[in-house]
């Protein structure tokens, strides 16, 4: 059932997220400033390729810092993303598990500093 979720997955919205995520995180290692937001740019890519069998723990508490900072410059707006999309995919039956994935990855893209996988 996971291998299935997967790959609905991939072909609706985890391929192109994790096209997305690389390429941020590859633009921000450029600098030596943006390293630590590049690597967890480079978390949230491969845990929205397949995310179905994953399970995040969000731990706020252990960057605080780096967090708020995350949030305000890249978290909100796709976090909020991720919440409507997952509402949206609560309307069919068939996007429920979907939704619930969708949900677990807007609070990995809020906060993702100390957020295991």
């Amino acid at each position: 059932m996971k291998t299935l979720a997967n790959i609905i997955w991939i072909i609706f919205a985890g391929f192109m997220l994790f096209v997305y995520y690389l390429l941020l995180g590859f633009a921000l290692c450029i600098t030596i400033i943006g390293i630590p937001f590049g690597v967890q740019c480079f978390k949230i890519a491969f845990f929205s390729l397949a995310p179905f069998g994953k399970k995040v723990t969000p731990k706020f508490n252990k960057h605080p810092i780096a967090n708020v900072i995350w949030a305000i410059l890249f978290g909100w707006e796709s976090a909020l993303m991720a919440f409507f999309g997952g509402i949206i995919l609560c309307l069919t039956i068939i996007g429920i598990p979907l939704a619930k994935k969708c949900f677990d990855y807007g609070f990995l893209l809020l906060a993702p500093f100390g957020a295991k996988i």
